[in-house]
């Protein structure tokens, strides 16, 4: 007598059997959408229950677009870094090689272009075997429902209950799982299903999908895979960790070599081929893929970009959305740094700065005219180790966390450029006592005299004329003369300007007396931002590290355009310039002068706690910083400290901070253009100006030929929330009663007719004398 499968089993296991066969010829008479779904090894069901089951589940599988990896790139198009959270990029089946695709339905789902969304002969043969093993030795769902699976555990977004839910090892799962590819069956085609389950599928080692997988194995693309490669790539997504080729190669291999036996027992390869593949060894050429800023050779730029798009609305409702986003879109970042520059900057700082110094160095590097950040360096690099950090020093505290450090006498170019705008001519001359002695309450607020009723006696570190002019001051850095100045400036709008020019975290705490002498907390960027309008004669332009973000398709998602604003009258910031050419050329920093025109301030806090020099060409401004830190980070004096290999008995702008810039300026020279700063038309600017006439309430063309007719050049600023009339002008920027030079910039605002809802008003910030202007410049 022949024998059976049952021959030789327990008499339980033959219960067994019989008892799933049966539920299986039952099971077979369900009809659920208008597919017939056997299902096997649900003992006490009955197919009543399981029907009533499989109907109460969701009809479809939303499938959402994929987790990719996002390219941030540098101005050229090069690659600076990838983000993500799964390393995946998706592609076409078209560029998936057809080896590759055989392999894979070769060992999962031999017959997946014959059956439906279940293969019948295969669940039966994989039930009955695993019966007689007492275990799950076969596994028996189709690719759709893998791909069902796969898709519910990627679009869980890490969430733990989500996750084990689609790895549930239930009868519920089961029947849920198998709805759901009936569906994706009734929608999408083979070739569909088969492309969104290679590129889903995870192949081990942080590599999702199988172009990932191509690149990170063997440096190849998914396209160019050959038999060998395929075999490997499709053995692994039955277990990607135990087949992991990088840490199990010996498993690797086997399982290898299963996938080229089944293709050749299959017919889809001859037995030769197999045979020889494999005899050869896996041929790996690993190449892993970096994640985050931290492998960047532009960490902190990158880590800025990140936190810079993380405020934009644009790009999602929230935080989470906006990461979301920025790290599985599958995005290209183009951003505005240059990596010449960038080097050039990473070089100069690591040169002046060591990273186990107890003491930050920072470069910030902007262009006038355009607001694009070319470089951000700083001397701790990015990471947990000694020596590292992820605090970004080089940007404002909301994109970077690091608090600012004082800038010390680089703010008395705020003053100076007040004093020009106010007619001061260049050539008045003011006081310059050591020490000086100053009542507080003859400075003038924003809201009338300064209230206090002590004696302010700041002290010079240099020497110079008892009463110097604008150039020999500033040449000198000379604190009392600038005190002086700014009695006459009064305090509010050297306070105004340097929030229009890029300090924009300045509060009204910070209108003090010892404002021109730095004492506000400042980052590179900001300073490097507003020193940049000066060399861009009074434009001012936000700091922009971003230009366009497309899509996986190449789609623009959007455009960042450059946000520019005249704060100053170019015949004013003109003269600024000419004024701070004089510190570099025969000033204190006449080291540093790059070969190119340059202009620049010193700057140096009281107890030499931090130094700076701010510095500009007429096409790139750059801030460079030094603060001394302790271990626990906080500040302390530069002085006797080592840093950059020298140990600093006493530090300044010209000769600490200054040296940075020089030499980054120096290197970055050859790749700007030659230009010149425009010369003043004479030392005293009055009568070169033109008022600002009122055009709000006007139509935009009529504002615009009014403001053309006077020699100025008119930008559309777009819509804003007012209560103009909607699509006349709401106000113009600069505003009424400013005054320009021909040839600058109004920007005019067109009203949407809606006014703007006001928020309620902080209390004010009290004063204080904070340095007491001791540092040298």
């Amino acid at each position: 007598m022949a024998r059976t499968r049952f021959d030789g089993l327990p008499p339980g296991k033959v219960a067994s059997h019989l008892g799933v066969m049966l539920l299986v010829a039952a099971v077979l008479g369900v009809v659920v959408s208008g597919l017939a779904i056997p299902f096997a090894g649900v003992i006490g069901f009955s197919a009543r229950n399981v029907s009533e089951s499989v109907d109460d589940l969701p009809q479809e599988l939303e499938t959402e677009q994929l987790p990719q990896r996002t390219e941030v790139q540098d101005a050229e198009g090069k690659t600076i870094a990838t983000l993500y959270d799964q390393n995946r990029v998706n592609v076409p089946l078209r560029q998936i090689s057809r080896t590759m695709v055989e392999a894979i339905v070769a060992i999962e789902d031999y017959r997946f272009y014959q059956h439906g969304a279940l293969d019948l002969k295969g669940t039966l043969r994989a039930l009955l075997t695993n019966q007689a093993a007492g275990s799950v030795a076969q596994g028996g769902s189709s690719i759709t429902q893998q791909l069902v699976k796969l898709t519910l555990i990627t679009q869980a977004n890490g969430d733990e209950e989500a996750i084990k839910a689609a790895k549930e090892d239930s009868y519920g799962r089961k029947l849920k799982e198998l709805r759901y590819a009936i569906a994706l069956e009734k929608r999408h085609s083979k070739d569909w299903i088969l492309e969104r389950y290679l590129n889903t599928a995870y192949f081990g080692d942080g590599a999702y999908g199988v172009q990932a997988a191509a690149q990170h194995y063997f440096s190849t693309n998914a396209k160019d895979l050959n038999l060998r490669q395929s075999a490997l790539l499709a053995g692994l997504v039955q277990s990607p960790e135990a087949y992991n080729p990088t840490k199990n190669a010996a498993q690797a291999k086997v399982r290898r070599n299963v996938v080229l036996e089944r293709m050749a027992q299959l017919n889809v390869i001859p037995q030769a081929d197999a045979d020889k593949a494999k005899d050869r060894k896996l041929g790996l050429k690993v190449q892993d893929q970096p994640n985050g800023c931290v492998n960047s050779e532009a960490q902190f730029f990158c880590d800025y970009v990140v936190r810079w798009l993380m405020t934009d609305p644009a790009l999602g409702a929230d935080q989470e959305e906006r990461r979301r986003l920025i790290f599985n879109g599958g995005l290209t970042i183009k951003t505005t740094v240059d990596l010449r520059y960038q080097k050039s900057a990473n070089d100069a700082v690591a040169a002046h700065v060591y990273k186990d110094d107890l003491a930050i160095g920072g470069l910030a590097l902007i262009e006038p005219g355009t607001g694009n950040v070319r470089g951000l360096a700083q001397s701790r690099p990015m990471g947990k180790k000694k020596g590292e950090t992820f605090l970004n020093y080089t940007v404002p505290t909301k994109y970077g966390d690091a608090a600012g450090v004082q800038p010390g006498s680089t703010f008395k170019a705020f003053v100076l450029a007040a004093a020009i705008n106010q007619d001061i001519p260049l050539t008045q001359r003011f006081p310059a006592p050591n020490p000086g002695r100053f009542p507080l309450n003859d400075f003038q607020t924003c809201d009338g005299p300064y209230q206090s009723t002590e004696i302010w006696t700041p002290k010079n570190s240099t020497s110079s004329s008892a009463a110097p002019n604008l150039y020999e001051g500033t040449r000198n850095s000379v604190n009392t003369f600038f005190v002086n100045l700014e009695l006459a400036t009064g305090l509010c709008e050297p306070w105004k300007l340097a929030r229009e020019m890029g300090i924009s975290e300045l509060t009204e705490a910070n209108i003090v007396p010892s404002f021109t002498l730095g004492v506000a907390g400042v980052s590179p960027l900001e300073m490097a931002e507003a020193y940049a309008t000066f060399a861009a004669q009074g434009l001012h332009c936000d700091a922009r590290p971003v230009t366009e973000i497309t899509d996986v398709q190449g789609n623009v998602l959007k455009k960042y355009q450059k946000n520019c604003t005249q704060v100053l009258a170019s015949p004013v910031a003109n003269a600024v310039n000419d004024v701070l050419r004089g510190v570099i050329d025969g000033g204190f920093a006449d080291a540093q002068d790059p070969g190119q025109p340059a202009a620049g301030k010193t700057g140096t806090t009281n107890d030499n706690k931090s130094v700076w020099f701010v510095g500009y060409t007429p096409n790139l401004a750059g801030a460079a910083m030094v603060a001394g830190v302790n271990r626990e980070g906080h500040p302390e004096s530069l002085d006797g400290k080592a840093v950059g290999g020298r140990t600093l008995y006493s530090s300044s702008g010209s000769t600490t901070a200054g040296p940075i810039w020089g030499d980054a300026f120096k290197a970055i020279a050859p790749f700007l253009d030659d230009v010149d700063f425009t010369r003043p038309s004479s030392s005293d600017i009055r009568g070169l100006l033109i008022t600002v006439p009122a055009v709000s309430g006007k139509t935009y063309d009529s504002a615009k030929a009014t403001l053309e007719g006077l020699g100025f050049n008119v930008v559309n600023g777009g819509t804003v929330d007012s209560a103009v009339g909607q699509g006349l002008v709401a106000w113009s920027a600069p505003g009424t009663g400013a005054r320009l030079a021909s040839g600058d910039t109004v920007t005019l605002y067109i009203s949407d007719g809606t006014p703007k809802v006001k928020k309620g008003k902080g209390k004010k910030g009290k004063g204080g004398r904070g340095n007491n202007g001791n540092g040298q410049g």
